[in-house]
């Protein structure tokens, strides 16, 4: 735990992010992030479908506290959109209520939402709410059900470290859920703290939710996860049809070809742009193993991968100092 401590604080470190967005590409990012215009997140979704892997596509950005900003990033989801429709993608979106307003006005946030969810559901493209820590929890799942009133095409994301998930798996069985672990620091009162107690919990509600809900994707990069999921559908004659695997675009690529090859559904979350720190060192903090995954990716050859991001946050420090 003391290294998803590690990786957490990392994500939270303003200077390190601000450092990692003006010096990421040259450090190697782009091998985790899929571009950072829309001509390249078009271009990276259309290389994934030709493998048969759909793609969920992240405008990457979250905790935004100006109108200006919220606005720009529903601006740049809308395009996503758009381009989806316009080339005919096997994609959908994936989108944060705090990039879109959330922590500034929860009307403003809906309307946001609401632009971005009407014209998806026009073109048939389905929407996911990501979730983010739990103060923003309880808002984030009332923006969703406000919306499901009107429109069909939205699901969201349950965190299995959280004690309520599993109230809220069968809550929000008819939703298509994303099951993951959850990669931010929580307290004692609300999560599961130990890695025991959060994989029981994850795969508890992966099971229920394909026995009982709509469509679960499972994202994770674990083969033994995996691996339990391919015999529990078999075991429950669970088609295809109602599950897929999900994997971050950049990790275990031969694994995500495999597993799309053996004919399972699977999809690639892929962000883009410029503001992919936090969103790194949440994926090392959800899961430590995720570092060995990508390490030789995420480094040039010039760099001693032992080092480990914890000098890789230190060289983003330095080089933060050096542009000032």
């Amino acid at each position: 735990m003391v290294l998803r401590d590690f990786f957490i604080y990392l994500s939270e470190n303003k200077l390190l992010n601000s450092a990692a967005q003006k010096y990421g590409l040259k450090m190697g990012a782009q091998s985790v992030v899929a571009g950072t215009s829309l001509p390249e997140v078009v271009q990276s979704i259309k290389e994934l479908n030709k493998a048969n892997i759909s793609c969920t596509v992240d405008n990457l950005g979250e905790f935004v506290y100006e109108k200006s900003e919220a606005t720009a990033a529903k601006n740049n989801i809308l395009a996503v959109v758009q381009a989806i429709h316009d080339e005919q993608l096997d994609a959908h979106i994936s989108l944060k209520p705090s990039q879109l307003g959330l922590d500034i006005d929860y009307a403003f946030c809906y309307e946001n939402l609401k632009e971005i969810v009407a014209l998806a559901h026009q073109y048939n493209i389905f929407v996911n709410f990501d979730m983010e820590n739990y103060e923003r929890l309880h808002s984030s799942f009332e923006l969703l059900e406000e919306l499901h009133k009107e429109f069909d095409n939205v699901g969201t994301v349950i965190q299995a470290y959280f004690f309520e998930s599993e109230e809220n798996i069968e809550k929000y069985k008819n939703f298509r859920l994303r099951i993951v672990k959850g990669a931010y620091k929580e307290p004692e009162n609300v999560a599961y703290q130990s890695k025991v107690d959060i994989d029981r919990n994850y795969l508890k509600l992966i099971e229920h939710h394909l026995l009982h809900g709509k469509f679960t994707s499972i994202a994770t990069h674990d083969h033994n996860v995996i691996n339990h999921v391919k015999q529990f559908v078999k075991q429950h004659n669970i088609p295809n049809d109602k599950f897929e695997f999900q994997m971050l675009y950049g990790f275990r690529k031969e694994m995500q070809l495999d597993l799309a090859r053996e004919g399972y559904n699977f999809c690639t979350y892929l962000p883009f742009g410029n503001d992919w720190y936090g969103y790194f060192m949440r994926r090392l903090a959800e899961r430590p193993q995720n570092l060995t995954l990508v390490t030789k990716q995420v480094f040039n050859k010039k760099t001693n991968v032992a080092i480990g991001i914890g000098a890789a946050a230190f060289a983003l420090g330095r080089l933060s100092k050096k542009g000032k």
